[in-house]
């Protein structure tokens, strides 16, 4: 197991993710955050079936800043309730692994 982690969101493009993501790197409470294509989310929100159109990012991370994180991302954040989910890395190349470490010291 590592010490790394990613931490998954949703943000629409009204939202700037790129700029979400370069704060949360320059903050070094990420080493790397992608932003990834436009896709469609369908969801229950208030007892109503909603459709947006979003971003992921994929926030990769280390366990210790986690707790940072999250709280900076809930700061920035427009969303009433942004996706926040944690997804533990079991492996990874050991130069990838210390670079995350590196970056996010």
């Amino acid at each position: 197991m590592t010490n790394v982690a990613i931490a998954l969101t949703t943000i629409d493009d009204d939202g700037d993710p790129d700029a979400l993501a370069r704060q949360l790197v320059a903050e070094r409470l990420a080493a790397c955050v992608t932003v990834g294509a436009p896709a469609t989310s369908h969801y229950r929100w208030k007892g109503t079936i909603e459709r947006a159109v979003e971003r992921q990012l994929l926030i990769k991370t280390t366990v210790d800043r986690l707790p940072a994180l999250r709280r900076r991302l809930l700061e920035l954040h427009r969303y009433e309730l942004p996706e926040f989910l944690v997804l533990a890395v079991a492996e990874g190349s050991d130069a990838y692994v210390d670079w995350i470490n590196e970056a996010t010291f």
